[in-house]
């Protein structure tokens, strides 16, 4: 049953952001860059330059903008390659660079539901976190447009989900160790050292592929890598190991890193295969033109090519160019959480009265705009509150997989608001969001069969606003026909517009 509904909710999900997908059929936003680029290096094995009027020609379904010169590009392949996958399968147009998002946006409910389930042991409440995930704004657009962020949302929530069943595993088997040997408990022993991980290993793998598609994710494998490593404390601690369960950071701990870091650093330089083993990528020759440099002769010219790329990348994104732009849509972190500043993904303004639809008096306008769903997030703000004094408070430990999450997510962007961020990079929250808004509404439901009749009545009706003012917005997430008036309406502040 609980995995009938998991992908009953999860079919819904993928329904609503398939429909009418392909529209507009013109590349949006960021698309102008990971659409081509996912193309080029699926078909190629690096990203290729395009001419500057390459947009226009692909809309109209020809490919000669294509240009032999290699692209310097700031991101890891692994979101890239994907996107080119579902080019590939559809073809090189609106449908085609779009789907794959449309999936990992869909699994990504998948992943939140199951992971909330695990957490509560109730699949009411697991699937209630995927219905919230399932009717979000953010979500929902960054699920139907051809950018990186949903792929490593989906990567860094599974690798999450894979500890916590780890979490489980490593409890089930200290059980069995005192099963087998007849023991009541370890009795101040450390307990068995279990070398074999195999969620862990998930776990690195998920992270590796989170890391290679956009490099923040190391802050939520760091976080969880620490945490993890607290749950075995625990689990020793409970089943008798006493003082001794502490000796899990001398012991536990240097598996783990080798499981989480070295098996990521692993994945992710194996997401580069393409790029190795081709020779027209952007500094691809470097380690040939170099081959007295001392990383040269340390990793060979391949490896050393790419460490090169690697450091050209890291000045790109922490040198005086990034932090000399402004852009009308950037926004400070410090208001994600309410959605202080929404990003416009495309827009038509100016539409006459008789045109496009249009019927007047007024001019209409079409719309896509990155915003989550206001219940929903300001909802998801009192959650966050209440989950740090249950986690803290009342020790229970599944409120912190959100807070530490969200602060993994969240945190190390204050270090970069000298350079321009926007809120779509919070698509990292708001699974964390749910998962903890999803505990404090099941808390109110109550837990096994003793269920608290006003608390399922607010759980219900929270849950049906969110579905209504996601409707409300649902016109400009997909560019809806509106009218001034009507667009309006749905601009609540005027940092919004």
């Amino acid at each position: 049953m609980g995995w009938a509904v998991s992908l009953m909710v999860t079919a819904l999900a993928f329904i609503l952001r398939v429909v009418n997908l392909g529209y507009p059929n013109k590349l949006v936003f960021d698309e102008t860059y990971y659409a081509k680029d996912g193309w080029s290096v699926f078909q190629y094995g690096y990203e290729r330059a395009w001419s500057d009027d390459a947009n226009d020609l692909i809309t109209q379904g020809d490919l000669s903008g294509l240009q032999d010169a290699p692209s310097f590009v700031v991101h890891p392949p692994v979101g890239k390659l994907l996107i080119g996958l579902g080019e590939w399968m559809f073809g090189m147009d609106a449908f085609g660079w779009r789907i794959m998002s449309a999936i990992f946006g869909s699994l990504l409910i998948l992943v939140i539901i199951r992971m909330t389930r695990r957490l509560s042991r109730s699949i009411l409440v697991g699937a209630l976190a995927g219905v919230l995930l399932c009717f979000d704004g953010l979500h929902f657009v960054m699920s139907r447009i051809a950018l990186l962020d949903i792929f490593q949302a989906f990567f860094t929530l599974a690798a999450v989900a894979a500890l916590l069943v780890d979490r489980d595993w490593f409890r089930n088997r200290l059980a069995d160790h005192l099963h087998s040997n007849k023991l009541q408990s370890l009795d101040g022993a450390f307990g068995p050292v279990l070398f074999w991980r195999p969620w862990r290993l998930v776990a690195g793998v998920l992270f590796g592929l989170a890391c290679a598609t956009k490099w923040n994710s190391v802050y939520v494998l760091a976080a969880f890598s620490v945490l993890s490593v607290f749950w075995d404390v625990g689990a020793r601690r409970l089943a008798g190991a006493r003082h001794r369960a502490f000796l899990a950071l001398l012991i536990d701990a240097p598996i783990a890193f080798v499981y989480h870091v070295i098996v990521a650093v692993i994945v992710y330089i194996a997401s580069w295969f393409r790029w190795l083993t081709t020779t027209g990528g952007y500094a691809r020759d470097w380690g040939e033109q170099n081959p007295d440099a001392t990383i040269t002769k340390v990793l060979g010219k391949p490896l050393a090519s790419l460490w090169d790329y690697h450091e050209q990348i890291f000045g790109f994104h922490t040198g005086d160019f990034i932090r000399g732009q402004e852009h009308t849509y950037q926004s400070d972190p410090i208001g994600w959480l309410i959605i202080g500043r929404p990003i416009g993904i495309d827009a038509v303004n100016s539409i006459a009265p008789g045109a496009d639809g249009c019927p007047g008096p007024e001019e209409c306008i079409r719309v896509i705009s990155a915003i989550g769903t206001p219940v929903l997030w300001w909802g998801g703000v009192a959650a966050l509150i209440v989950a740090v004094f249950w986690w803290i408070g009342n020790q229970d430990w599944r409120f912190g997989v959100p807070i530490v999450g969200l602060a993994s997510v969240w945190f190390p962007w204050f270090s970069q608001t000298d350079r321009p961020l926007f809120y779509f990079y919070a698509i990292l929250i708001i699974p964390f969001t749910v998962v903890a808004l999803a505990l404090v509404l099941g808390k109110l439901i109550g837990e096994g069969r003793q269920t608290w009749r006003p608390g399922v009545i607010i759980a219900g009706a929270f849950t049906a606003v969110v579905i209504l003012n996601f409707g409300f917005f649902h016109p400009i997430l997909t560019d809806g026909l509106l009218t001034q008036p009507q667009w309006q309406a749905r601009m609540w502040f005027d940092r919004w517009i």
